[in-house]
């Protein structure tokens, strides 16, 4: 069956506009176009699309959902079985959540004791689902599973002092590396102690004896060569992400 553009639009649930747009970055461009100048779109465009939307929903850039498409070994298959999974992983989030809710609810109108730790059980869960689905592929293939599900279990048994700990940390961390990037030098008494506390918000996630100074370092090289980290830390300040990674191999020595 062959769509117009406002045809697929309507049966897709998104403007003409958008379709115009996705023609003109190259990312859905049509079958064919009539004798009168209409974009027309197949079967073949039409799944294309439903890839295109599944990854918009997941919160993929259109520039990286544009690279897997046109990337010639894209396997639709495996795709979809991606896809599958992360929804799956949402809808835990989401169910999680809503548990924490309904617990609040009963706790409020006194029908029941609802523990601190309950309290908080939803956010962490969410916390784990979406570490998994941004770095889960890269962080097991580096560090193996056993260490990422122990890390994982690590954050779900967190007290509720643990947990406000580690967020406090991890603000500590960004907030005191901003200030030391200003300086320009890694190896400053600012800087180090920058890194000084992502180790210690890091001891939060890792079994608990197994930091090494090799592992550090060998993070903070992913810190860079990963553009989902990068961001992370550059989000503020581009360039924040190798000043630390610098700072990070200075302090366990890997850099003299």
């Amino acid at each position: 069956m062959e769509y117009t553009v406002q045809k697929l639009g309507k049966l897709a649930g998104i403007s003409t506009r958008t379709l115009r747009f996705y023609d003109e970055i190259g990312i859905l461009k049509p079958a064919r176009m009539n004798t009168s100048g209409y974009r027309i779109y197949g079967q073949a465009e039409v799944d294309r699309l439903q890839h295109i939307l599944f990854y918009r929903e997941l919160g993929v850039s259109l520039d990286q959902i544009k690279a897997m498409l046109t990337d010639p070994f894209f396997d639709r298959s495996s795709a979809l079985l991606q896809h599958r999974q992360q929804l799956l992983d949402r809808r835990n989030q989401l169910d999680a959540l809503i548990a924490n809710v309904d617990m609040t609810i009963a706790s409020a109108e006194g029908r029941m004791a609802m523990t601190d730790k309950q309290r908080f059980e939803g956010f962490k869960k969410q916390m784990v689902d979406e570490n998994e689905q941004k770095y889960g592929k890269e962080v097991r293939e580096k560090y193996g599973d056993d260490a990422v599900n122990k890390s994982n279990a690590k954050l779900q048994n967190m007290t509720q002092e643990q947990y406000d700990e580690v967020t406090r940390l991890a603000k500590e961390v960004q907030d005191t590396l901003a200030e030391a990037f200003k300086q320009g030098d890694p190896a400053s008494e600012l800087a180090q102690k920058a890194v000084d506390l992502h180790r210690q918000w890091l001891c939060f996630y890792w079994e608990k004896g197994k930091y090494s100074k090799e592992a550090h370092a060998n993070l903070a090289q992913m810190y860079v060569d990963d553009e989902r980290f990068r961001a992370y830390y550059d989000v503020n300040q581009s360039g924040a992400a190798e000043f630390l990674r610098d700072a990070i191999l200075i302090y366990t020595g890997a850099k003299q």
